[in-house]
């Protein structure tokens, strides 16, 4: 198997260690999670330099939280310790594809330049209309 159990335990050095991370959000009473496991498997295996994890949210309940899961199967990707998409519902595997191919090509410099601009026009925007300044 070319996926990993992910815990709340081992998630920040999955995340840390790894370029590309993939998390399935799953349970065992979950149907599309059924039908998704294997299409996230077939794939994890033809991409060995990612990280493929699954989050069984009834045993990681804190982990799940963390991540605002309301309905599963969600996938969640980080690329360099970005969140760059969380998305419930099972994606057939030419989107799942496709998917990581887009991951692959971002610029992460400018993923990270355009974050932090708009993180700064939102502390700018905060400040103005925040009633102190006046």
């Amino acid at each position: 198997m070319a996926t990993s159990n992910m815990t709340i335990a081992n998630f920040e050095k999955a995340i840390a260690d790894n370029d590309i991370v993939l998390i399935d959000f799953w349970a065992n009473w979950c149907g599309p999670c059924k039908m998704f496991g294997p299409t996230y498997e077939k794939i994890s295996e033809k991409h060995p330099d990612i990280h493929f994890a699954k989050v069984d949210t009834e045993a990681e309940q804190q982990l799940a939280a963390m991540f605002g899961i309301q309905s599963i199967p969600t996938l969640a990707i980080f690329r360099d310790g970005v969140l760059l998409f969380r998305e419930a519902g099972a994606l057939p595997e030419a989107a799942l594809e496709d998917l990581i191919g887009q991951v692959r090509k971002l610029d992460m410099d400018k993923v990270r330049a355009d974050m932090e601009k708009q993180q700064q026009e939102h502390k700018d925007h905060e400040c103005v209309n925040c009633g102190h300044h006046q």
